[in-house]
């Protein structure tokens, strides 16, 4: 019986036929950039045009030279003590004091709420505007304006403005990295505009810059910014929140919501009639999403939404797996969104196919190519996780047949731990299987025959699962199991609950055993691992200097 066949066959629901898209549609959820963002990508083009025509360019370069002097020289003439000392103010920004305090008090908010990834763009986007600056006016070498008295501090050449560039980026990183998307953004976009125009009026002003300094120093810095925050920091993976929690959850925002439902609808057959997120709190490598389908009574599916953050996190993962213990198991990082999804779903079907107790799988949906896709199985309706659960004999042994059953198929689950054991109606139910292993090494599987034995003592006591796990696994099975399993390879919530009890049951558990074997060493060293851990450093030792650089650096 197929998936599709035993949903119908077990809940009364109502199906759409499946609707393929015509080439050309755009996807559910189509990737774009704002009409801001494509302005000002336009507005930077512009700007590179324009430096290229005065590098290669004399009459560009003459014509713009009297365009400015013109605009200088009317504006000197307007000249009071009082209105200089003001413009001394109002410019304040963008001298190198004001740039420090900007940029610290970032660093402090960004820290404290642990938006790593804001930061990591916040710096990058500060070093590449600032390099980028200095290296433009380094080619370019336009003087500083002629005929007119510069009033404030300067250094350098004059386009692009680097003190402008620098403060640009600053201020639109600090919107994008520090104020939740919404009303509270769109009240602070204007105000952002106004603090650069003032800055920039007080510096053409002063004479430090040039009209077309100024704003060729402007037009680069909120580009690179924009473009950064919208395509490595998106609201809709990385949205800026202050509650404390998971932050690798997609926000689902109406367009989001709007583009589920009609892709579950044209690709699954099921029409959705409410989407809403799912124990958020139980899952940092997905978005979990229980999804009402329409139908005779009740009936609900489970989602699992992933995107592009949740394929980095998982190649990061690996990599730190990696540099600390070694090479634990053989995995391979994905290198997109749809073969992540492709194999948590080949995984899925395959342990359903032998007959674990796993969800059912309804497939894979496709919101945007290559960046979002929503991954559809059984809803576990009325199932409670095992550590909240009443366990019997019978539990016991269900738990322990999923492991002798994964054994001889050659699979190993990887991440056996309460939260991922369920039980309803005296059924153990296994979920998550995006970890999943085929033909996993001896030492995995010895370590999923551990791991089960923890929970199960979890609710019971060591002595009792240790007698039942003797009906199904030898001595020599179970000694393995746990001279394989310690601190490190069990999962964190394992190891938390663990503690919380206030018990070792891993000890309890040893001192049961006839014999136990040597540990199983875990560390395991390879060139490789030596190779990436000298990359890490060198690469962490560069960016703290160059973070350096760009704190205690003058701007001007």
């Amino acid at each position: 019986m197929t998936a599709e066949s035993a949903l119908d066959a077990t809940r009364p629901v109502v199906r759409a036929h499946r609707r393929r898209r015509p080439s050309g549609e755009p996807p559910p959820l189509p990737h774009r950039i704002n009409s801001s963002g494509k302005w000002w990508l336009t507005l930077a083009l512009a700007v590179v045009l324009l430096w290229v025509l005065a590098a290669t360019t004399r009459t560009t370069a003459m014509r713009l030279d009297a365009v400015d002097h013109a605009v200088l020289s009317r504006i000197a003439s307007w000249r009071t003590s009082w209105l200089t000392q003001f413009m001394d103010v109002v410019g304040a920004p963008a001298t190198r004091w004001g740039l420090q305090v900007i940029w610290l008090t970032n660093l402090v908010v960004l820290l404290f709420w642990k938006r790593w990834r804001h930061l990591i763009v916040w710096i990058a986007v500060g070093l590449v505007v600032d390099n980028a600056a200095i290296g433009i006016g380094q080619t370019l070498q336009r003087p500083r304006p002629f005929g007119v008295e510069i009033l404030g501090d300067w250094s350098g050449f004059a386009m692009p403005s680097l003190p402008l560039a620098v403060l640009s980026s600053f201020l639109v990183s600090t919107l994008y990295a520090n104020v939740p998307a919404g009303r509270l953004r769109q009240i602070g976009k204007p105000i952002v505009v106004a603090v650069i125009t003032l800055v920039a009026i007080s510096r053409v002003y002063l004479a430090q810059d040039s009209p077309s300094d100024a704003l060729a120093g402007t037009v680069i810095g909120v580009a690179l910014a924009l473009v950064a925050f919208r395509t490595f920091a998106s609201n809709d993976v990385f949205p800026v929140t202050y509650r404390r929690g998971r932050t690798a959850h997609l926000d689902i925002d109406e367009r989001r919501l709007a583009a589920i439902t009609r892709a579950v609808e044209d690709q699954l057959g099921l029409i959705p009639e409410q989407v809403k997120p799912f124990r958020l709190e139980g899952s940092g490598g997905s978005t979990p999403l229980r999804i009402k389908v329409k139908g005779d009574e009740e009936t609900y599916v489970f989602g699992k939404l992933y995107a592009a953050t949740h394929m980095r996190a998982d190649r990061w993962y690996k990599l730190g797996r990696t540099l600390l213990y070694g090479r634990l198991e053989d995995e391979k990082a994905f290198n997109t969104v749809r073969r992540l999804v492709q194999y948590e779903d080949y995984m899925l079907r395959l342990l359903y196919e032998t007959g674990l107790p796993v969800p059912r799988p309804y497939g894979i949906v496709e919101l945007t190519p290559e960046r979002e896709y929503l991954l559809v199985m059984e809803f576990l309706n009325g199932a409670t996780e095992i550590g909240e659960a009443d366990i019997d004999d019978d539990i016991i042994d269900q738990g322990l047949r999923v492991v002798r059953q994964m054994w001889e198929a050659g699979l190993a689950h990887r991440d056996i731990k309460p939260a991922n054991i369920l039980v309803r109606d005296g059924q153990l139910l296994m979920i998550d299987s995006a970890f999943g292993q085929i033909r996993p090494s001896p030492w995995r599987q010895a370590v999923d025959l551990a791991n089960m034995m923890l929970v199960l003592g979890l609710r019971t006591d060591a002595r009792r699962v240790y007698e039942r796990t003797r009906l199904y696994f030898d001595d020599d099975e179970i000694a393995e199991a746990f001279a394989a399993t310690r601190g490190l390879t069990m999962p964190s919530q394992l190891r938390r609950m663990l503690r919380t009890q206030g018990q070792d049951l891993h000890a309890e558990f040893l001192a049961l055993l006839p014999y136990q074997l040597k540990p199983v060493r875990i560390q395991r060293w390879s060139m490789r691992r030596v190779a990436l851990s000298a990359a890490i450093l060198t690469a962490g030792v560069i960016g703290i200097l160059l973070a350096i650089q760009l704190v205690v650096s003058s701007p001007i």
